[in-house]
């Protein structure tokens, strides 16, 4: 079912969402609030989904961003998302493969690329969800991890930085693929969801033609004891201004 939710407390912002496919969740709230910004980065989110990220980092920046989503259905979402925050002169989303974006944009073309991408491989007796929408959004069916940063390697200007909310589990899957396109692991954030408790995501980024140096930067806790959410991840939720 369709709906229009609040996007958190972010200015006042509104989200369509349909319960059927997929809410936003806290990883695109932590993948905006990681990445860093100013006004005068073109920015490109990939498989934007009903466009969170760029939401978020609307309020965050003045600077242009691209939304790119594969599935028809959610592209829809994500330009009435934009349409009800009139922010189509910021925000432009694009119903096409991620893959493709190598022919439509030159070499060198962004400052910045975000993305929540899906975070499991399809492998023999890989359990997918029956949903195809779903199951593409969750499962690496029409996108996989290598094809974000070939298509990273070529669109990202020199020095340019591609930003990633993943499982804690592909960690070396993600580091390895980095290099092997030319993106130097950077920076590093794990989220726990309780303080005693193992990752489950991990926030990383990386650098077109990078020099070595690599920091693991101050660790997200989700949830005190009780379960609440820490202060941190509050502030999170409380949004900001241009």
């Amino acid at each position: 079912m369709e709906v229009i939710n609040d996007l958190l407390n972010y200015s006042n912002l509104k989200i369509f969402q349909n319960s059927d496919w997929f809410n936003f969740s806290l990883d695109s709230v932590l993948l905006a609030n990681f990445v860093k910004v100013n006004n005068k980065m073109k920015i490109i989110d990939f498989c934007c989904g009903n466009a969170p990220v760029p939401l978020f980092l609307s309020t965050k920046t003045k600077s242009s961003i691209v939304g790119v989503e594969l599935q028809k259905e959610v592209y829809e979402l994500a330009m009435k998302s934009i349409s009800i925050n009139n922010l189509n002169n910021q925000v432009t989303i694009l119903n096409m493969d991620v893959k493709d974006l190598i022919n439509k944009y030159d070499t060198d073309s962004f400052d910045l690329i975000t993305c929540n991408p899906p975070y499991f491989k399809i492998m023999s007796g890989s359990s997918v969800n029956k949903n195809e929408i779903k199951a593409v959004a969750r499962h690496e069916i029409s996108i996989s991890l290598n094809d974000i940063f070939k298509c990273a390697r070529k669109i990202l200007k020199n020095n340019g930085k591609i930003a990633l909310v993943h499982r804690a589990d592909r960690l070396i899957d993600i580091i390895i693929l980095m290099r092997q396109n030319n993106i130097e692991p950077k920076r590093l954030k794990i989220v726990y969801p309780f303080s005693n408790s193992t990752s489950n995501l991990i926030l990383i980024e990386g650098t077109k033609n990078g020099k070595p140096g690599f920091k693991i930067e101050k660790n997200i806790i989700v949830h005190n004891e009780d379960g609440s959410y820490t202060s941190e991840i509050k502030k999170m939720f409380d949004g900001g201004s241009k």
